[in-house]
This record gives C-alpha cells, structure tokens and sequence, in this order.
C-alpha cells in the first residue's frame, strides 16, 4: 500500500513537472509603424503576463535585469521591451517621426493589445519604473479592463515639483560644502529645463551631491549629448509637465505604488501623497526604507517579494 502511495505521489509531481513549460524568447512585433523587440522569458507558460516599462527614456533593461527579475519569472511570464528609439529597437529602427509622450503611450497601448493577442490572454500585469510610469498610468486610465493591475515604481506623478524641490536641496548642499563649481553650475538650471545642459547638468549634481555617487562626468555628458538622444530632451519636459493629482486623481484597476524613502529624484513625499488620493478598486504601497530612486537594485528580493505577495491577491494561486 506503501508503494502504491508512493507511486501516486510520484506520478503526480512527474506529471506537475512535465507541465510547466518554461519560455526563453525573443519577439519583434510591428508596433507604431516600426519593428518593436521583445524578450520573453517565465518558469511556465501558464503564469500571467508581467510586461516591464522600464525607465530613461532611452534605456533598455534587457541584458542587465537578473537582478531584479528572476524571482518575478517564476510567477509571471516577464515581458522586457526595448521602446521606441531604445536598445535593440532603436538598431533596428530609429523612429521616423518625433518622438513624443502621445506616441509612446500609444506605442504602450498596442504593445499590451499586441501581447494579449499573441497569448491569448483577456489581461495582463504592468510594471512600470521611473520614466515608465507616465506610459503604465496612461494604461491604467484608458485601458484599466485589460490590466490586473499597476505596479508604479518610483512614479513620476508632479516631476515639476520633484526637481524644484531636488535643486532646492543641491543647492543647499552646494552651498554648505561651499562647493563654488556646483553652486555656479545649479545656479544656471531652470525646472522644468530649458536645453539638454541644463538636465545634464542637474542630474549629474543630483549623483554627486545626493547619491554621493562617483561620477564619470564624461560618460555622463556622452550620455546627454549623443546625437541620437537629443530627442530625449522635448520628450521629458513634455512628460515631466502634468501633475496627476490633478489629472488622474482615480483609476478603475488595482494599483501598488513602490516609494524609495530617500528618493529624491521622483520625490516619495510626493508618491505618498498622491496613493492617499488616489481612489482605484485596490490599491496599496510599499515604502523601502533603504532605497533612493532604484528601489529594483538597491532591495531586489524585497522589492520582488512585494510584487509577487500584491499579484497573489488578485490571481490566486500565482
């Protein structure tokens, strides 16, 4: 009788085995009149879609999300995608036309149809991150039916705000080190920016003065000033305009904000304030008292372990 048992246990795990079926791929799919790459990859074909909006703009997370991610596959198919003028989408094709916040949201909206459709799924979960934000909020507004739900990490909400309140705090720290280089160099910011200069100049004080980062200031600059990033420059002070506790001050699908306790870059008071407003079906947040803006890289276990227990909730059995 034993043996029996035995084998029926046996049998049972072999069978649990042989149907999860991993996934490990890579996708292009046309998108916004140019070909948009993809990596796919999940423990099991059957978990739900996790589609990852990273920030920038102009970042690609493929090849340098380990880290952060190999938890959240066991549970989800995790989608990376390279945006418009990104990674291996920009080698395949710069956008031919401007590249705007409109466009991109659009480019987010088709992506999220194109990926129900490929899986023939009726929803998916987003995960957006810094610069990501603004496309998963514009998703969680026009297309909430089709999300499980939004996780908002980082957020970008009122950036105007964000960086006044970041350069007020540069300068004073300038000042207290009598810093004469950096005092001179704030002093010229504007917020919202007014040229390409002037971010470069912002964020790389904002390394040095708050992070406390060793700054590479010529990879830096090469960063800010390769030709093919000037379009970077219109697309955030367009972006970094809106103040969504006045625009999206409610959304019909679940929402989890993720806030660094000292981020200063997409400031937590301010994420803090706008989850308090925010009405939506289901929302929580989750503040990470050892993290600044990279809350994926700075508390990666904790960080997943948030996303994971949050989806269980509203997909049992995740």
């Amino acid at each position: 009788m034993k043996k029996l048992i035995f084998l029926l246990l046996y049998l049972c795990c072999l069978n649990a085995a042989f149907a999860q079926k991993p996934i490990d791929t890579t996708a292009t799919f046309n998108i916004g009149g140019i070909k948009q790459f993809v990596s796919i990859r999940g423990a099991d074909r059957q978990k739900p879609l996790l589609l990852f909006i990273t920030g920038g703009p102009g970042q690609s997370s493929i090849g340098t999300s380990d880290t952060f991610t190999t938890n959240l596959r066991q549970h989800f198919i995790l989608v990376e995608w390279d945006q418009r003028n990104c990674g291996k989408t920009m080698q395949l094709n710069p956008s031919p036309k401007p590249v705007t916040v409109t466009l991109c949201e659009q480019d987010a909206r088709d992506m999220v149809d194109t990926l129900l459709g490929e899986f023939q799924r009726k929803k998916l979960f987003v995960f957006g991150w810094s610069w990501g934000t603004v496309l998963g909020f514009d998703l969680a507004k026009h297309m909430p039916e089709k999300l499980y739900a939004y996780f908002a990490v980082s957020p970008v909400i009122d950036q105007v705000t964000s960086e006044r309140m970041l350069l007020q705090e540069m300068k004073e720290k300038a000042k207290s080190d009598t810093n004469k280089k950096a005092i001179a160099e704030l002093d010229s910011v504007k917020i919202p920016f007014e040229n390409t200069e002037q971010i470069y100049l912002d964020r790389k004080w904002m390394f040095i003065l708050i992070n406390g980062a060793k700054m590479d200031e010529q990879m830096l600059h090469t960063y800010f000033f390769d030709p093919q990033m000037q379009w970077m420059y219109s697309l955030i002070n367009e972006a970094w305009v809106h103040d969504l506790k006045k625009e999206l001050p409610a959304v019909n699908c679940p929402v989890y904000f993720f806030a660094g306790k000292s981020d200063e870059q997409t400031n937590h008071a301010i994420s803090e304030e706008y989850y308090k407003l925010i009405k939506a079906p289901k929302k929580g947040i989750f503040v990470f008292e050892k993290s600044g803006h990279s809350i994926p890289y700075s508390e990666p276990d904790l960080f997943q372990q948030d996303i994971i227990s949050a989806a269980a909730e509203i997909v049992p059995g995740n």
